[in-house]
């Protein structure tokens, strides 16, 4: 589903300076209809500031914010529960927030628009992506993500039919991105514990705390990566899940984080550690004494093409602070994107490693399955609350921001891309094509099916290569790509994202294919990895049966 097929409802909102009062302007700044453009004001009134005031008291694990008249008002008036249901404070407290922030948004003239908006969505049978801009600093840390229209009704964030995600204006242009079938994680597992706390203390024995502390890092590390490449499928059945390629780092330097995003092709990096707010865009902590901001990290991401950015970090998605002011595009988020990264993944407050695991791995396997990244979020974040309840916040941590001109497709939707042969009425009564590899050494023949075969030294791919040097573990892909126009046969492609290349005949002539692409033709030859391992031929033949 590109940007252009999902109709999009972006709002915006900022500070008007001009009076001394917490008066706003919410306006449309892009609608799928001529007369949606629209623009309403809002005062932000005691009564809302003294409910995020209360949310603050009772959730936020950051300093409370020096607001002597707010905090010393009257309670806020909570929502009450329905007869007979035993409802907590926090439930109450998060619902009665979640709709007035609903109810000061959307109201007047920008409520008509989101109505006319979302009624052309359900006419195409498709959902409204909303996207929120704030504008001003001061509302950052708010929790956008739990609005609801009414009480009982779903939060924004939860619903696939409103896809939910932040965006900022002030933005470098989106590059032509890469069309991509596969996921490729950079997991990125930095330092756990503020500097001079927790683990990574060194005691007076610091070389033997140093090997405990790898040993956990890679024990972390393996967990992550099987979390990350799941196979089982969640949510939309016999969905095919596309294949998952995940490197490890350990603490690494800023020049070897660096190093690797260059050398190699991620459409993801997934970072967990320990992070901080700061002006540059936060400070993550890689290693003890070597930190890399926001600022630094954006340069790699944008160069190399990274689509998705994931923050296993506290504060992420937080603004840092002059005193109780928050200082404007400060956030890691906010950062990256100004900077380019298509979509970041951040924390608004601190998770626990049960609540991010939790989430990682729905999220995960939802982005494995083609969704795009705002649905695949708020798949995630419905498992969230299944398991913590609604009364608990942890599914409201999750912050996604996404770049205006971003269609949030990390890969190619499967028909889209990779598909069964189609049968056109032409065709009907005509032998099937059927495609295979064969080797020259052995004669022995994989058929290619359902329009896509793995290749590598991996036992889940569909041919095993076990035996020739050079071979990745996830070496290549042959996949079917959509019949060109006048041609005779089905068009197949090889692509190549391993660490030696493949080898192929063009002409007649080898060709070494590293990280590419190429049109295979029937005949042609392949070596995978070295260029003295054994061929295999490439060939599509023709079946009796229609």
């Amino acid at each position: 589903m590109a940007l252009l097929d999902i109709p999009c409802l972006s709002l915006a909102i900022g500070r008007l300076r001009a009076t001394q009062a917490p008066h706003f302007a919410i306006h449309v700044i892009q609608a799928p209809y001529r007369a949606g453009y629209v623009l309403h004001d809002s005062i932000w009134s005691d009564d809302l500031a003294q409910l995020w005031w209360s949310w603050q008291e009772l959730f936020s694990a950051r300093g409370l914010p020096d607001v002597p008249h707010v905090s010393q008002a009257r309670p806020p008036v909570l929502i009450e529960p329905p007869l007979g249901q035993p409802v907590s404070r926090g439930a109450r407290l998060m619902q009665t927030l979640g709709v007035a922030l609903w109810q000061w948004l959307f109201e007047g003239a920008i409520q008509s628009s989101l109505d006319q908006s979302q009624g052309i969505a359900i006419g195409q049978g498709k959902p409204l992506r909303i996207r929120l801009d704030v504008r001003d600093p001061g509302l950052i840390e708010i929790p956008w993500e739990i609005m609801q229209s009414d009480a009982g009704k779903q939060a924004v964030s939860l619903s696939q039919q409103l896809l939910f995600s932040r965006t900022t204006s002030d933005v470098d242009a989106l590059p032509l991105l890469r069309s991509e079938q596969s996921l490729t994680i950079l997991l990125v597992l930095g330092q756990d514990a503020a500097p001079g706390t927790g683990s990574n203390v060194a005691p007076s024995d610091g070389t033997q705390n140093a090997a405990l502390n790898r040993l956990r890092l890679e024990q972390e590390a393996i967990a992550l990566t099987r979390i990350l490449k799941s196979p089982e499928p969640r949510g939309e059945t016999g969905r095919r899940s596309a294949p998952c390629r995940v490197d490890t780092l350990l603490q690494p330097t800023p020049a070897e984080l660096t190093e690797a995003i260059e050398t190699k092709r991620y459409n993801v990096l997934f970072y967990a550690g320990h992070g901080v707010p700061a002006p540059d865009g936060g400070m993550l902590f890689l290693r003890p004494d070597l930190p890399m901001n926001g600022t630094e990290l954006a340069q790699v991401l944008t160069r190399c093409q990274v689509k998705l950015a994931v923050f296993n970090a506290c504060w992420g998605a937080q603004s840092d602070r002059q005193g109780y002011q928050a200082i404007p595009r400060s956030s890691l988020a906010e950062v990256l994107l100004h900077h380019g990264v298509p979509a970041v993944l951040a924390m608004r407050d601190s998770i626990t490693d049960e609540e991010a695991l939790s989430f990682i791995e729905v999220f995960a396997q939802a982005l494995a399955q083609r969704m795009p990244i705002d649905q695949a979020v708020a798949v995630a974040r419905q498992h969230l609350l299944t398991l913590f309840r609604f009364n608990h916040q942890a599914w409201t941590l999750p912050v996604l921001y996404m770049h205006p001109e971003f269609d949030g497709e990390l890969l190619k939707p499967l028909d889209e891309s990779l598909t069964q042969i189609p049968r056109t009425p032409s065709q009907l009564g005509q032998p099937t094509p059927i495609a295979a590899l064969r080797s020259l050494d052995t004669s022995r023949v994989w058929q290619i099916r359902g329009g896509l075969m793995r290749v590598g030294m991996s036992t889940e791919n569909d041919v095993v290569l076990t035996s020739e040097p050079g071979v990745s573990r996830k070496h290549a892909e042959i996949f079917y790509r959509s019949v060109v126009e006048g041609a005779n046969q089905p068009t197949y492609f090889l692509r190549d994202f391993s660490r030696y290349g493949t080898w192929v005949t063009v002409a007649g002539d080898w060709q070494k294919v590293h990280h590419q692409e190429v049109c295979l033709q029937p005949g042609a030859q392949l070596k995978f990895g070295g260029s003295q391992n054994s061929v295999l031929e490439f060939s599509v033949m023709l079946s009796d049966a229609p």
